[in-house]
C-alpha cells in the first residue's frame, strides 16, 4: 500500500484492471500497485474560439471573437465521453454563435448589450458541454470588428458631425456676443451721461479729453 495526494483544484479518476471504480476529489488517499488515477483539472479556465467571420441581417459580414469560460464539473464523463470534450464544446459555440448573430444587423451587432442572444449561445454550448462533462457559465463577445469600408466611412461622418457641432457652437457664440453689443449700444444711446462715463473709463488715466456738454459749450480736461 502506499498514499497518493490530489491538489486543490483537481480531481483523480480511478480505475481498477480497466474498470472504473471512483472519482476521488483533493486530498491523500492509500492506494495500490495496479490502481490507475487520472487528474483532472477542474479549475475554470477559457476557451477562445477563433476569429468568426459573421454574414449580418443586413449583408455586412462582421467578424467577432467570442471567449467562453468553462469548467469540468464530471471528470469520468470527461474522461470517457470524447476524446477531444473541449472541441465539442468548442464546435457547438462556433455552430451557434454564426447562426444566431447572423439574425443581427450590423448596427445591433456593433451596440452589442441586450441585443445580443447571449442567452441562447450560452444554452448550445452548455448542451453539447453537458454530455462531456463540462459546464459553460459565460460567453463573451470581445471584439465585433466591421470592414474597413464601413469603418472608414462611419469616422467620415462622425468628423462631419463634429465639424457641424463646432461651427454651430461658433455660430451661437457669435449670435450672443453681437446681442450683447446691440443691447450695450441702445443703453449707451439712452443715456448720454453713461455714454461720457464709458469714454473716460476707456481712456485711461492721463488722457485729454475733448466732451461736448449738451446745449453748451466745449469742456476740456484730464481724464482722471
Amino acid at each position: 500500500m502506499f498514499r497518493i495526494t490530489i491538489p486543490v483544484g483537481f480531481a483523480a479518476v480511478r480505475y481498477a484492471r480497466g474498470e472504473f471504480v471512483s472519482v476521488l476529489a483533493a486530498g491523500r488517499y492509500r492506494t495500490r500497485p495496479g490502481v490507475r488515477h487520472v487528474l483532472v483539472d477542474l479549475r475554470q479556465r477559457l476557451v477562445h474560439l477563433a476569429l468568426q467571420e459573421v454574414p449580418a441581417a443586413d449583408g455586412i459580414p462582421v467578424r467577432v471573437t467570442p471567449t467562453l469560460r468553462v469548467a469540468v464539473t464530471d471528470p469520468r464523463l470527461f474522461l470517457e465521453q470524447a476524446q477531444d470534450p473541449m472541441g465539442l464544446v468548442y464546435l457547438a459555440a462556433q455552430i451557434a454563435v454564426r447562426e444566431r448573430l447572423a439574425a443581427l444587423t450590423a448596427a445591433e451587432l456593433t451596440a452589442r448589450g441586450a441585443l445580443l442572444p447571449m442567452a441562447a449561445i450560452l444554452a448550445a454550448a452548455n448542451a453539447a458541454g453537458a454530455e462531456v462533462g463540462v459546464t459553460v457559465t459565460d460567453v463573451v463577445i470581445k471584439d465585433v470588428v466591421l470592414p474597413v469600408e464601413i469603418r472608414t466611412a462611419a469616422l467620415a461622418l462622425a468628423t462631419v458631425q463634429q465639424r457641424a457641432a463646432v461651427q454651430l457652437e461658433q455660430a451661437r457664440a457669435e449670435t450672443a456676443a453681437l446681442r450683447s453689443m446691440a443691447n450695450a449700444a441702445k443703453l449707451l444711446d439712452d443715456h448720454p451721461a453713461l455714454a461720457r462715463l464709458r469714454l473716460v473709463q476707456a481712456a485711461g488715466p492721463g488722457a485729454r479729453l475733448v466732451l461736448q456738454l449738451s446745449d453748451g459749450p466745449v469742456a476740456e480736461g484730464p481724464s482722471d
